[in-house]
């Protein structure tokens, strides 16, 4: 490892651990205080060889929405695997806690690792709905409580950023290109990381950070700012104009062809040569003969229509007598409906005219403050963007900015608990349990059943008895024509046990995983709720432990 990379891992960076990239943050210091005080508390108490099951679940699906990706399954298990407390960190804990702390809890903690603890998961990727854990750990007690809140950290995040990402993909469409454009407005770099990894997790095609393209692989996409535009004020700060042909090698002069376009487009544009700004000519000339092959202008610096547009479209011929195509423009502001259409009709037109039949397949990017909704407007208007950059909306997940996952304990030395509430939702549901996702005949999802680990799974053509589990009168009987078991065994006895998805194994899995619902569950506006049952056994088991649980009140 050479000096930077050093630095980089004291400075809480990424650190390269072959395919897997572990985030130097990521410890067991970041955690909540009251795990490690609680922790002490459990080993004063004789607790240390008790055995217990926490489950890792959310309540409520964000967005106003009636799905959520689950994500961050990897990053959790870096954590297992490199879960150990160093020697520093017992120094800190020594100087932090409370005096009285005897000297053997700090050795103890000193050896913990994550070797006795035992992981299930449904797939990453992988739709989820409430109620149902998406990890759920087994081991001493001690250590699986000290997972608690940075387990929830790494998947909270991820978990909602992937379902944002998901939800723009699915107004957007097939077709349209979307891209992540938010690290400046993220919540520092390590949000600005994890946004742009999941929001392609989610279904995004590219990002414009650099660094979480090196580290995740994922494709890196940009273009220009304002202040390229307006740092050129005339055609005489050029300080070159020349560029070679890209067939025959002959240095010839952009700037010249790209006037003589001018001239000719004035006609075909309806613009005058006065009216357009020459600052911004010189700068997407500047611009192409640095990017002959990759040019793509922001043309909204000034004016669309009387400069940008006719800027680009000259630059853009120029390029062409060069033997170079450009890529396309963005626009960041004004009437996206409106100017994307202008655009694409210009397009045509210098198309036709010029005879160059690419142009009319020219990309159009739109950036602005995109959000959902945007899309959606932009949908009815009959827009002719190609391509969405989105930021602020996206990364900080401005609708909704957490998923609120939880982590319940709910079996101890092989004995249920259960959390009561006068909020309903707020009472847990006990024991150690497995989760099944029965389908239809036509491949989709009907509903996600939780029962007893003592149970024998549900089986296909047998009718199974789903119950809501808190309303009694709400019951169905349902003829699974396929059974899911959502749980495997992700890491056991200091080991991850399946093989890891690539992200891009696990951006399509989304894909195909989404497809197993029903539109009605997917659509923006009041989407069908997607049903969550317990078993009749379980059921009946959920309400004789609340019962025994609860206090009896005294009317007097």
């Amino acid at each position: 490892m050479n000096d930077r990379e050093i630095s980089c891992n004291s400075g809480g960076q990424f650190m390269d651990r072959g395919r897997m990239n572990q985030n130097g943050v990521v410890q067991p210091l970041l955690t909540d205080l009251y795990q490690i005080t609680m922790a002490y508390a459990y080993w004063k108490s004789g607790k240390t060889d008790d055995q217990a099951v926490f489950d890792l679940f959310f309540r409520n699906n964000p967005f106003h929405g009636e799905f959520t990706i689950f994500a961050g399954l990897e990053e959790c298990l870096k954590f297992l695997d490199s879960f150990h407390y160093s020697q520093s960190d017992i120094e800190y804990l020594r100087q932090t806690l409370p005096e009285g702390i005897e000297n053997e809890f700090f050795e103890y903690l000193g050896n913990l690792t994550a070797h006795d603890v035992t992981l299930y998961a449904i797939d990453e990727g992988t739709v989820a709905f409430p109620r149902v854990p998406i990890i759920k750990l087994e081991g001493p007690l001690i250590i699986v409580q000290l997972l608690e809140t940075t387990l929830l950290t790494l998947v909270n995040y991820a978990s909602l950023m992937a379902t944002n990402a998901a939800r723009y993909r699915m107004v957007a469409g097939k077709h349209v290109k979307l891209l992540e454009f938010g690290l400046r407005r993220a919540q520092g770099p390590d949000g600005g990381l994890s946004a742009s990894k999941y929001s392609y997790t989610g279904g995004f095609d590219g990002t414009s950070n650099v660094l979480a393209g090196k580290l995740f692989n994922i494709p890196v996409k940009g273009t220009h700012a304002h202040a390229y535009i307006t740092s050129f004020s005339s055609v005489g700060e050029l300080k070159t104009r020349l560029l070679k042909h890209k067939q025959t090698g002959v240095m010839e002069d952009l700037l010249e062809h790209a006037i003589r376009h001018r001239q000719l487009l004035s006609h075909v544009l309806d613009v005058s040569t006065e009216e357009s700004s020459e600052g911004e000519l010189a700068a997407m000339v500047s611009y192409a003969i640095a990017f002959p092959d990759g040019f793509m202008a922001l043309v909204d610096t000034y004016d669309v229509k009387r400069s940008g547009l006719f800027n680009f479209s000259a630059v853009a011929l120029a390029l062409n007598d060069l033997g170079y195509h450009a890529l396309g423009i963005r626009i960041d502001s004004g009437d996206l409906a409106y100017l994307s259409c202008l655009a694409r009709e210009a397009f045509e037109k210098v198309a036709e005219h010029f005879k160059v039949p690419w142009f009319n397949k020219l990309t159009i990017v739109a950036s602005n403050d995109i959000n959902e909704d945007t899309i959606l407007s932009l949908n009815e208007q009959g827009h002719k963007i190609d391509c969405f950059g989105i930021g602020t909306h996206l990364v900080t997940c401005q609708r909704q900015p957490a998923l609120g996952c939880v982590y319940k304990l709910v079996e101890i030395n092989g004995q249920a608990r259960i959390k009561l509430s006068q909020d309903v939702e707020k009472v847990t549901m006990p024991g150690n349990k497995n989760a099944y996702r029965l389908y239809s005949a036509d491949g989709h999802a009907l509903i996600d059943l939780l029962q007893k680990d003592s149970e024998m799974p549900p089986a296909v053509g047998q009718k199974v008895l789903c119950r809501h589990p808190f309303q009694e009168s709400k019951r169905a009987y349902v003829i699974p024509s396929h059974v899911e078991s959502l749980y495997k065994i992700y890491w056991k006895a200091g080991k991850i046990c399946q093989l890891l998805p690539t992200l891009e194994q696990v951006r399509e899995k989304v894909q195909i995983s989404l497809k197993t619902l029903r539109n009605d569950h997917k659509r923006t506006l009041n989407p069908t709720p997607y049903k969550v049952a317990v078993s009749d056994n379980l059921y009946n088991f959920i309400h004789d432990l609340w019962l025994q649980n609860a206090p009896i009140g005294e009317l007097s």
